[in-house]
Order: structure tokens, then sequence, then C-alpha cells
């Protein structure tokens, strides 16, 4: 059964009148939003092999494959979908609608059955079959949410770290991996990285959180090996305590996959999975070959599919860990093992075997936890360029003959033969209109190809075109104070633009971006399309507001924003919440040039942490306590500690 669908998509290959990727509308077109480009998010095969589910992101769709590769059904949503998963027995699928909070699940022809609601922003899911469970991330709170699929209700609710994203589950159905996309906390702490949460399925189970190396970012996919022993994480690795005055050999950005060792639960080491001057930048999917031998991840941002040998991966692995453990403590002798802030400062010359330079990847974090960070393996690592771009999703077909692979931006998915290492097929979804300048400028935000040497694209540091959770050193205010990222969302409304408001406006900064940051002049037809994207950003209404008005709290907080006694509305007067003023208000740290900030807009705050131009401020709770000493951006002092919860919710509501 496993074999069919391989066997009858090859077949089709030569069958004309089987073209899934026909260029005559979509019969389903109808049902879907008008003018709704294509864009395949997530994949997963089902467990009999026969058919394969698409989250259609733009169209708001679940689509599935069947096993000629034709589109089976195709069905319209509430809301943009995210995470796909199958039920055991394959006669039903899972699909996040993210910002209606609700999970639907559809049978196999098409049909919507019933619709979970017990998540503010669904994000990936994931099913224990023998246990009977649903999981669902939401992305609003930083929760997992484990729910009976017998009853339908929610059996218990499991705190993460930031924005889980995708969950893998181990095969004995004991732990739940979570992949959270962004850190959390101060965002100048240099040690500030993401996190992969692994959740206890069985009765009292606990949360252990496992710390990936200082400025993971980006963790956008998880998968678990087929014997539970290993876990993979993809993601971005930043080097932000260097200006971003070179990019080569992945200076400040490189891209990775984590390993975690499930038995010890522990982070184990990080593969770069770049050539040492050549960047796979933004490596999202991850998928297991079912025999444990290969790890398969898309790199988005390059629009290529890589692929890991694992069992020459662990050699060597076990062989370098203990290497490098020794070689690092005779070169440190008795000095405390550095974080990644004094690993700068230690000159690795001295190891055996190095080149006389300065092997940052060697020391980041506390010695013997984060030996391995950093890691090359040219030799087992394989790329296979892809004609369509964006590559995001992948799944593994049960008998592991084929990979599919959600191919954002061409609306398609490509079959992968995994023994030949060939694209056999491109699937479309149905009809793909032609790309306008907002279309056009999404693929070229997410677009390393831009970048020098293939490190990074403008959506590394501003996924979603919102914020990392990271300060970064750039070179537009001077070196040697680094500043927190802030959201591209109303830049065009909002100027100047940075902390400093060193760019007249968001037209200048997009063009300066490309040339400081990604060393690279884009022509004037491509910012067009980039700016046209940034304008294009819409507020995504707050997870806290009830039913989309403001809570009874919120509105108790908003009249204290309003009041003349606080007069916060006094710098972020609606609609833009900014009067697009600069200030000293007391936040500046010793590394600042200046006390004057731009006062940004309060728009999304509930998703934008840390704050404040330095990073500093980990709660909105601590903006108007902590670092408003002196009521010198707003009068807080005398609020009661309830009237700043009011305050709290209301900002989180905007």
């Amino acid at each position: 059964m496993h074999a069919k669908f391989y066997i009858l998509l090859i077949l089709a290959v030569g069958l004309s009148g089987c073209d899934g990727s026909s260029d005559d509308p979509d019969p389903n077109r109808s049902a879907l939003p008008e003018g709704a480009y294509r864009s395949p998010m997530d994949v997963e095969f089902s467990p009999d092999g026969e058919l394969l589910a698409v989250s259609d992101h733009t169209a708001e769709a679940i689509v599935t494959l069947d096993a000629f590769g034709r589109v089976k059904t195709t069905t319209r949503l509430a809301a943009k979908p995210l995470g796909v998963a199958w039920s055991g027995d394959s006669k039903s699928i899972f699909v996040a609608e993210h910002l209606a909070g609700t999970v639907a699940r559809v049978d196999r022809d098409g049909k919507i059955l019933e619709r979970f609601k017990n998540a503010r922003r669904p994000t990936g899911l994931a099913v224990a079959e023998k246990k009977g469970l649903l999981l669902i991330a939401d992305s609003a709170d930083h929760h997992v949410l484990i729910i009976d699929l017998a009853s339908g209700k929610q059996q218990s609710r499991k705190q993460v770290i930031r924005e889980p994203r995708y969950i893998a589950i181990t095969p004995d159905e004991s732990l739940a991996v979570v992949g959270n996309r962004l850190p959390s906390g101060d965002a100048s702490d240099p040690l500030a990285s993401a996190v992969v949460s692994l959740v206890g399925l069985d009765a009292g189970g606990a949360v252990t959180n496992i710390i990936l190396p200082p400025n993971s970012m980006n963790l956008l996919g998880v998968a678990v090996s087929p014997d539970g022993r290993w876990a993979y994480a993809a993601h971005n690795l930043a080097r932000t305590v260097l200006p971003t005055e070179r990019i080569e050999y992945g200076r400040i950005c490189a891209n990775a996959v984590s390993v975690i060792d499930l038995q010890a639960r522990k982070h184990y080491a990080t593969v770069l999975i770049d050539r040492s001057s050549l960047g796979s930048a933004n490596p999202w999917g991850v998928a297991v070959s079912p025999d444990g031998s290969q790890l398969w991840v898309a790199c988005s941002g390059v629009h290529e599919i890589g692929r890991i040998d694992l069992k020459k991966m662990h050699k060597w692995l076990g062989v370098e860990l203990a290497a490098r453990g020794a070689d690092i403590r005779k070169a440190l002798g008795s000095r405390e093992p550095p974080t990644l802030a004094k690993a700068v400062d230690v000159d690795m010359t001295s190891l055996p075997g190095q080149k006389p330079t300065r092997q940052l990847e060697l020391v980041t974090g506390r010695l013997p936890a984060r030996l391995g960070a950093g890691v090359y393996l040219h030799d087992a690592v394989e790329w296979l360029k892809i004609d369509g771009r964006g590559p995001r999703g992948l799944a593994i077909s049960p008998d592991g003959r084929q990979l599919a692979g959600a191919v954002y931006f061409a609306g398609e998915v490509a079959m992968i033969n995994t023994k030949t290492y060939a694209v056999t097929r491109s699937v479309a979804l149905g009809y793909q209109a032609r790309a306008d300048d907002v279309r056009l400028g999404d693929d070229i935000f997410h677009d390393a190809t831009y970048c020098h040497e293939l490190w990074l694209s403008c959506a590394t540091c501003h996924p979603d075109g919102r914020i990392d959770g990271l300060n970064w050193d750039l070179l537009n205010d001077g070196v040697g104070n680094p500043k927190n990222t802030r959201t591209m969302l109303w830049s065009h409304k909002t100027p100047p633009v940075m902390s400093e408001g060193v760019r007249a406006d968001m037209a200048a900064a997009t063009a300066a971006g490309f040339v400081h940051i990604q060393f690279h002049e884009a022509g004037e037809d491509d910012l067009k399309a980039v700016r046209a994207y940034i304008r294009s950003l819409k507020i995504e209404p707050s997870p806290w507001l009830v039913d989309g008005k403001l809570s009874p709290r919120a509105q108790k907080g908003q009249a204290i924003f309003e009041s003349r006694k606080a007069k916060c509305s006094a710098c972020h007067p609606g609609p833009l919440f900014t009067n697009l003023a600069s200030y000293d208000v007391g936040t500046r740290v010793e590394i600042d040039r200046t006390g004057k900030f731009d006062t940004p807009s309060l728009v999304e705050q509930w998703r934008s942490a840390p704050y404040l131009h330095h990073g500093r401020a980990v709660t909105l709770r601590d903006v108007l306590t902590k670092f408003n000493v002196g009521d010198k951006h707003g009068r807080t002092s005398h609020l009661a500690p309830n009237e700043i919860d009011a305050l709290v919710e209301y900002l989180k509501s905007l």
C-alpha cells in the first residue's frame, strides 16, 4: 500500500491527461478568495500513503493530491492555514486555521466535519494516534494544547517558550518535540536563543526546555528519528555580537540544524548546513527518512533542498565533539569557560589543526554544554536546486521513496525521488495568476540570492515583516551599540525609521538594507516591489481582543492611557499610536551614543517583545515600571498594580 503513491505517480508522468500542472483554471477557484495566489505552506502524507495534504496559505484552502499527482480536493477554510496532520486511520486531516483561532477536521472528500476552538492562534499540529490526542501549538500565548480526540475536550495545556510553530512526536508517543520560533527574554543578553521544548505526553508529563546555541532564531522545522533517539531542528544561527560590516563565511548569520539527544534530554550538537563560502539561507521544513539514514532540509531562501547523510554525520560528531572538548579545555587552561560575549576574544590559533583565525564556532556558550555548535559537515550534505522558489514544508512518503516539498511562491508541490535525488514532477495546486508588485516583493523579501554569498534575506531578521527578538549592531548609527530589531509594519506611515531615526523613511531604509546588510545593490524594480510588500503588511488582530473588541480590563487600560494623569497618548496618539517625534525618555544605556530615540508605534505590541531600543525590557510591564524611572515616557509611577495590569492589557490589544 505504501508504494502505491510512488508507482502511480511515476506512471502518471507519461499520461498527458493526468497533468496536474495544467494552466487551465482550477475548477475549485470560485470557492477561493478572489485573485488568490496558490502558496503551499505545509505538506503531510496520509499514513496509508494514498494522499498528500497541502495547506494552501494565501488561497485559504486545504488541498489533497491523489496517487497520480492530481488535485483531488480543494476545500476553502476560515482563514489562511498553517500546519496539517492526518488521523492515524487516514480518514481525516486536521488543519490550523491560524487567524480564525480554529483547527478544522476535514475528511478525505474535502468535507469539513468539525472545528476545534481551543487555540487563539493555532500553528503546528501533530496527532498521537495510540493515545488518541491532537496537539496544537498556539503562538498567541506560547502553549501547546493537548486535545482528547474522543471527546474533543482539552486535556491539558503546556507552557512552552515563544511562538511554537512545529511539533513532532516520538514513535512511542512519550514526547512531543516543539520548535519555538523566536528567542524570548532580554535581547541584550549575548546568549539569547530560540528553544526546543520537550513536552511529556505520559501522565504528569513535564516540559523540558532545551536552549539552542546563542542567537539561534527562526526555528521553523522539527523532526524525530525513527528510533526516537534524536530530534532535529532547523534554524538560523546569528552572531549578533559582531557588527554587520562583513558577511563572508557566515560571519553574521549562518544556517543550521541542531541535534537534540532525546534520551539525555539535552542539546547534542549544531551542524551548519552552509558551504564555507556560500550560505543555505533560511532553513524551513525538515523530514527524516523512515530508515533513519537521511535528513532532508528545505533551504527556503536559496530554493534548494538539502540532504544530510545521518549515519556519516553522527559518526563524525561522535569523534569531533570529544576532540573539540579536549582541545578547547587545553587552550583555555584554568580559565572560566567563556560565554559567547567572551568567546570573540579567545584566540583559537593555538588549537591543533586550526587556521590562523578566530574560530567563533568552536566556543559558543558555556562548556561543555555547547560544544559542537557550528560544526561544518561538507561531505555529509548535498544540495538539490529546484525550479520553483521558496520551498517550505517537507514530508516523506511512508515507504520512503518520495519526498514532497511545498514550493511556496511557485504554487506547486515538488515530488522528489529520494533514491535518485531528482525532482520527478512538480504539481500545481491550481491556477496561478501573474505576480503583482506585492507578490514579487514578498518573494524578494524572502530571497537570499539577493545577498552576497546567500547567507540571509530580509525575512531572516524580519520574519513575517516583524521582529526576530534579537539586537543587531548595524552600521547606520556607528559600531558597538546594538539595537533591537523593529517591526516593518506601518514603517511607511511612521517616518523616520530606525531607533535613532537615521533613515528618512521606509523607502530609504529598504535600499540601505540591501546595500549595508546584504551587500547587494538592488535594482529600482526590485526595490519598488519590496516597498509594495512592506506597505501591504496588515495589522494582525490581537488575540487579546474579545469578539473583536476590548475586554473590560483593556477598556480600563484605555482610559488610563488616554488620561491627562498618565499622558501616554501625548506621544502615542491614535490611529498610528506615535507622534513621529524623537525624545530622550531616560532609556539611554552605557553603549548608546545618544539618549534621543524615535517614538515607535504601539500596534502589535502583543507580539513584539522585547521592548525599547535596547531590547532589555522583556515585558510591557517592564516598560511601564522598571524602565520608566522618573516617569519620562508616560506617568506610571502613581498607578496601582491592577491599573498597570489594565494598561498592559490595553497595549496587548492594539
